[in-house]
């Protein structure tokens, strides 16, 4: 399969796949943890991001059938408050380390930030050094912001890895888990292992 969000190539068993052509303009996205969603009489599950197609306030049409929703959904922000960026990241705090994924229950660190930045309505690219090439450059930490994207390498100049800043020089990133750690000019610095885990190489800016 390759997704309508950002052309991303993956797979999926056939059995779990509902033919759904919607209206691309007119969607949102949940912005609940995990939150029921009711098909005619039946009901599943759907975590932070999902897409919800042809939302009108209350619900769609999903593969023909009528949904309702009712869970926070987000909205476009042109800029978003630092309080409302802060509370949605740490929505994700201590969700496990899965490479590929984009859910509460297994994320990676580009698929963090992605999923944050879906549920604030700004379209990004899936991996971090896809993401690298975008927004606007910064050139030291003291100058970003809230929501501001910090990319990082190790041995190699490779971007490798990306996590989001916060306040007080804090990044809140998936490394193991989603945490929060210290970040300066030279990079992350995990205080429970009393190290520079990540090498700074870039910070950029999306709105």
């Amino acid at each position: 399969v390759v997704t309508t969000y950002d052309k991303y190539r993956g797979w999926m068993d056939q059995k779990q796949l509902i033919p759904c052509h919607a209206n691309r303009e007119n969607h949102t996205c949940s912005l609940d943890l995990s939150q029921p969603i009711f098909l005619d009489s039946d009901s599943t599950m759907i975590t932070m991001g999902a897409t919800l197609p042809d939302y009108d306030g209350i619900g769609g049409v999903i593969g023909g059938k009528s949904y309702r929703y009712s869970g926070q959904v987000n909205s476009r922000q042109t800029d978003p408050k630092d309080e409302f960026v802060i509370k949605l990241a740490k929505k994700l705090l201590n969700a496990p380390y899965l490479w590929g994924g984009r859910t509460p229950y297994g994320i990676d660190c580009s698929g963090f930030t992605q999923l944050i930045y879906k549920c604030l309505g700004i379209r990004i690219s899936r991996d971090s050094s896809m993401q690298a090439l975008e927004g606007e450059h910064i050139d030291f930490v003291n100058a970003a912001n809230v929501g501001d994207l910090a990319f990082f390498s190790k041995e190699t100049d490779r971007i490798t890895h990306v996590g989001m800043l916060l306040t007080d020089q804090k990044i809140i990133h998936a490394s193991g888990h989603v945490r929060i750690d210290t970040v300066d000019h030279y990079g992350i610095y995990n205080s429970d292992l009393n190290e520079y885990t990540h090498r700074l190489k870039i910070i950029k800016r999306f709105w």
